[in-house]
Protein backbone atom coordinates (compact mmCIF):
# COMPACT_ATOMS: atom_id res chain seq x y z
CA UNK A 1 0.00 0.00 0.00
CA UNK A 2 1.36 3.42 -0.95
CA UNK A 3 0.42 6.76 0.57
CA UNK A 4 -0.37 9.92 -1.37
CA UNK A 5 1.59 12.77 0.19
CA UNK A 6 0.36 16.34 0.45
CA UNK A 7 2.27 19.15 2.17
CA UNK A 8 0.52 18.79 5.51
CA UNK A 9 -1.01 15.32 5.43
CA UNK A 10 -0.71 11.93 3.77
CA UNK A 11 -3.39 9.38 3.02
CA UNK A 12 -4.00 5.92 1.68
CA UNK A 13 -6.48 5.63 -1.20
CA UNK A 14 -6.06 2.09 -2.53
CA UNK A 15 -9.22 0.67 -0.87
CA UNK A 16 -11.57 3.54 -1.71
CA UNK A 17 -13.83 3.52 -4.73
CA UNK A 18 -12.55 6.97 -5.68
CA UNK A 19 -8.85 7.78 -5.48
CA UNK A 20 -7.19 11.14 -4.98
CA UNK A 21 -7.84 13.04 -8.20
CA UNK A 22 -7.81 16.45 -9.82
CA UNK A 23 -11.58 16.99 -9.43
CA UNK A 24 -11.52 16.69 -5.65
CA UNK A 25 -8.29 18.62 -5.18
CA UNK A 26 -9.43 21.57 -7.29
CA UNK A 27 -12.82 21.61 -5.53
CA UNK A 28 -11.17 21.59 -2.11
CA UNK A 29 -8.76 24.33 -3.13
CA UNK A 30 -11.54 26.49 -4.61
CA UNK A 31 -14.19 26.35 -1.90
CA UNK A 32 -14.33 29.27 0.53
CA UNK A 33 -14.56 28.33 4.19
CA UNK A 34 -14.99 29.93 7.60
CA UNK A 35 -13.36 28.85 10.87
CA UNK A 36 -16.80 28.24 12.37
CA UNK A 37 -18.00 25.97 9.54
CA UNK A 38 -19.51 22.58 10.32
CA UNK A 39 -19.19 20.65 7.08
CA UNK A 40 -20.77 17.55 5.56
CA UNK A 41 -18.83 15.74 2.81
CA UNK A 42 -21.12 13.50 0.74
CA UNK A 43 -19.32 10.55 -0.85
CA UNK A 44 -16.01 11.12 0.90
CA UNK A 45 -14.05 8.23 -0.64
CA UNK A 46 -10.60 8.22 0.97
CA UNK A 47 -11.34 11.49 2.80
CA UNK A 48 -9.21 13.93 0.81
CA UNK A 49 -11.77 16.76 0.87
CA UNK A 50 -12.21 16.75 4.69
CA UNK A 51 -8.44 16.77 5.12
CA UNK A 52 -8.08 19.72 2.74
CA UNK A 53 -10.89 21.61 4.49
CA UNK A 54 -9.34 20.91 7.89
CA UNK A 55 -6.07 22.36 6.61
CA UNK A 56 -8.02 25.43 5.49
CA UNK A 57 -9.36 25.82 9.01
CA UNK A 58 -12.97 24.59 9.33
CA UNK A 59 -14.33 23.59 12.74
CA UNK A 60 -15.58 20.07 11.99
CA UNK A 61 -16.28 17.72 9.09
CA UNK A 62 -18.66 14.76 8.99
CA UNK A 63 -17.70 12.54 6.04
CA UNK A 64 -20.23 10.03 4.72
CA UNK A 65 -19.76 7.19 2.24
CA UNK A 66 -22.08 4.32 1.31
CA UNK A 67 -19.07 2.09 0.60
CA UNK A 68 -17.77 0.44 3.78
CA UNK A 69 -14.14 0.13 2.67
CA UNK A 70 -14.04 3.79 1.64
CA UNK A 71 -15.51 4.97 4.95
CA UNK A 72 -13.03 2.82 6.87
CA UNK A 73 -10.06 4.09 4.87
CA UNK A 74 -11.19 7.69 5.38
CA UNK A 75 -11.44 7.07 9.13
CA UNK A 76 -7.89 5.70 9.21
CA UNK A 77 -6.61 8.67 7.21
CA UNK A 78 -8.33 11.07 9.59
CA UNK A 79 -6.89 9.30 12.66
CA UNK A 80 -3.38 9.60 11.19
CA UNK A 81 -3.72 13.36 10.64
CA UNK A 82 -3.22 16.34 12.94
CA UNK A 83 -6.96 17.06 12.70
CA UNK A 84 -8.15 13.72 14.05
CA UNK A 85 -10.43 15.39 16.62
CA UNK A 86 -12.24 17.43 13.96
CA UNK A 87 -12.87 14.77 11.31
CA UNK A 88 -15.41 11.95 11.54
CA UNK A 89 -16.18 9.23 9.00
CA UNK A 90 -19.55 7.47 8.73
CA UNK A 91 -20.46 4.39 6.72
CA UNK A 92 -24.01 5.31 5.75
CA UNK A 93 -26.44 6.01 2.94
CA UNK A 94 -26.58 9.80 3.08
CA UNK A 95 -30.23 9.70 2.02
CA UNK A 96 -30.93 8.26 5.49
CA UNK A 97 -28.14 10.05 7.36
CA UNK A 98 -29.21 12.22 10.28
CA UNK A 99 -27.39 14.33 12.85
CA UNK A 100 -28.57 16.65 15.59
CA UNK A 101 -27.30 19.60 13.59
CA UNK A 102 -27.56 21.35 10.26
CA UNK A 103 -24.47 22.18 8.25
CA UNK A 104 -22.91 25.49 7.25
CA UNK A 105 -21.31 23.86 4.23
CA UNK A 106 -22.12 20.70 2.30
CA UNK A 107 -19.53 19.60 -0.24
CA UNK A 108 -19.55 16.73 -2.72
CA UNK A 109 -17.57 15.21 -5.54
CA UNK A 110 -20.61 13.10 -6.38
CA UNK A 111 -21.47 10.24 -8.72
CA UNK A 112 -22.11 12.17 -11.92
CA UNK A 113 -21.80 10.04 -15.04
CA UNK A 114 -25.31 9.95 -16.52
CA UNK A 115 -24.41 9.58 -20.20
CA UNK A 116 -21.63 6.99 -20.17
CA UNK A 117 -20.88 3.29 -20.26
CA UNK A 118 -20.46 1.46 -17.00
CA UNK A 119 -17.43 -0.56 -16.01
CA UNK A 120 -17.72 -4.05 -14.55
CA UNK A 121 -16.78 -3.19 -10.97
CA UNK A 122 -19.97 -2.64 -8.93
CA UNK A 123 -18.27 -0.54 -6.23
CA UNK A 124 -16.77 1.84 -8.79
CA UNK A 125 -20.08 2.09 -10.66
CA UNK A 126 -21.77 3.00 -7.41
CA UNK A 127 -19.23 5.75 -6.83
CA UNK A 128 -19.32 7.20 -10.35
CA UNK A 129 -22.84 6.75 -11.80
CA UNK A 130 -25.97 8.57 -10.68
CA UNK A 131 -28.36 5.71 -11.47
CA UNK A 132 -26.65 3.15 -9.21
CA UNK A 133 -26.75 4.98 -5.88
CA UNK A 134 -27.19 8.74 -5.43
CA UNK A 135 -29.22 10.47 -8.15
CA UNK A 136 -29.03 14.21 -8.66
CA UNK A 137 -32.52 14.49 -7.18
CA UNK A 138 -31.42 12.47 -4.13
CA UNK A 139 -28.39 14.73 -3.66
CA UNK A 140 -30.43 17.91 -3.86
CA UNK A 141 -33.08 16.56 -1.48
CA UNK A 142 -30.36 15.59 0.99
CA UNK A 143 -28.86 19.07 0.81
CA UNK A 144 -32.27 20.62 1.41
CA UNK A 145 -32.72 18.43 4.49
CA UNK A 146 -29.30 19.00 6.06
CA UNK A 147 -28.15 22.50 5.01
CA UNK A 148 -28.65 25.57 7.17
CA UNK A 149 -30.88 28.30 5.74
CA UNK A 150 -27.81 30.51 5.22
CA UNK A 151 -25.51 27.63 4.26
CA UNK A 152 -23.56 26.86 1.08
CA UNK A 153 -23.59 23.75 -1.07
CA UNK A 154 -20.50 23.18 -3.22
CA UNK A 155 -20.17 20.50 -5.89
CA UNK A 156 -18.03 19.60 -8.91
CA UNK A 157 -19.75 18.32 -12.05
CA UNK A 158 -18.96 17.67 -15.70
CA UNK A 159 -20.00 20.70 -17.73
CA UNK A 160 -22.64 18.68 -19.59
CA UNK A 161 -24.24 17.25 -16.44
CA UNK A 162 -24.26 20.68 -14.80
CA UNK A 163 -26.86 21.77 -17.37
CA UNK A 164 -29.20 19.13 -15.95
CA UNK A 165 -28.28 19.65 -12.31
CA UNK A 166 -28.69 23.43 -12.08
CA UNK A 167 -32.40 23.52 -13.10
CA UNK A 168 -33.13 20.70 -10.65
CA UNK A 169 -31.46 22.65 -7.85
CA UNK A 170 -33.39 25.79 -8.75
CA UNK A 171 -36.64 23.86 -8.30
CA UNK A 172 -35.57 23.53 -4.65
CA UNK A 173 -34.66 27.25 -4.37
CA UNK A 174 -30.92 26.51 -4.59
CA UNK A 175 -29.17 28.87 -7.01
CA UNK A 176 -25.62 29.22 -8.27
CA UNK A 177 -23.82 32.07 -6.49
CA UNK A 178 -20.31 31.25 -7.66
CA UNK A 179 -18.76 29.03 -10.30
CA UNK A 180 -15.33 28.09 -11.58
CA UNK A 181 -15.08 26.76 -15.13
CA UNK A 182 -12.30 24.19 -15.49
CA UNK A 183 -10.50 23.85 -18.83
CA UNK A 184 -8.30 20.74 -19.06
CA UNK A 185 -6.01 22.06 -21.81
CA UNK A 186 -5.63 25.60 -23.15
CA UNK A 187 -7.87 26.05 -26.19
CA UNK A 188 -10.07 23.04 -25.35
CA UNK A 189 -13.68 23.08 -24.16
CA UNK A 190 -14.35 23.05 -20.39
CA UNK A 191 -14.86 19.56 -18.94
CA UNK A 192 -15.67 20.31 -15.29
CA UNK A 193 -17.30 23.10 -13.32
CA UNK A 194 -17.15 23.92 -9.61
CA UNK A 195 -20.45 25.32 -8.34
CA UNK A 196 -21.50 27.02 -5.12
CA UNK A 197 -25.25 27.06 -4.42
CA UNK A 198 -27.18 29.03 -1.81
CA UNK A 199 -30.85 29.59 -1.14
CA UNK A 200 -32.54 32.37 -3.10
CA UNK A 201 -31.80 34.15 -6.37
CA UNK A 202 -28.42 35.95 -6.33
CA UNK A 203 -27.87 39.55 -7.43
CA UNK A 204 -24.98 38.30 -9.55
CA UNK A 205 -22.99 35.11 -10.13
CA UNK A 206 -19.25 35.27 -9.44
CA UNK A 207 -17.54 33.48 -12.35
CA UNK A 208 -13.93 32.47 -12.93
CA UNK A 209 -12.04 30.14 -15.25
CA UNK A 210 -9.02 27.93 -14.59
CA UNK A 211 -6.91 26.43 -17.36
CA UNK A 212 -5.11 23.36 -15.99
CA UNK A 213 -2.54 22.64 -18.73
CA UNK A 214 -1.02 24.74 -21.48
CA UNK A 215 -0.87 23.59 -25.08
CA UNK A 216 2.63 22.16 -24.54
CA UNK A 217 1.35 19.88 -21.75
CA UNK A 218 2.84 21.77 -18.82
CA UNK A 219 0.71 22.98 -15.94
CA UNK A 220 -0.44 26.59 -16.08
CA UNK A 221 0.86 29.09 -13.53
CA UNK A 222 -2.72 29.63 -12.33
CA UNK A 223 -3.13 25.90 -11.67
CA UNK A 224 0.20 25.70 -9.85
CA UNK A 225 -0.80 28.69 -7.72
CA UNK A 226 -4.18 27.15 -6.82
CA UNK A 227 -2.72 23.83 -5.66
CA UNK A 228 0.51 25.18 -4.14
CA UNK A 229 -0.88 25.16 -0.58
CA UNK A 230 -1.56 21.42 -0.85
CA UNK A 231 0.68 19.61 -3.32
CA UNK A 232 4.34 19.01 -2.59
CA UNK A 233 6.56 21.22 -4.70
Amino acid sequence: MSRFHFKHFSLYHDRSTMKVGTDAVLLGAWVKVKPTDWVLDIGTGCGVLPLMLAQKGVAKVHAVDIDAASAQEAAENFDASQWREQLFSFHADVRKFTMQCAYDLIISNPPFFVHSFKCDADRRNQARHTDTSLTFRDLIDTVRRLLKSDGRFVVVLPERESQEFIPLAEQSNLYVYSKEILVPVEGKNPNRINLEFRYGVPDRVETSELVIRLGNGSFSKDYESVVSAFYLG
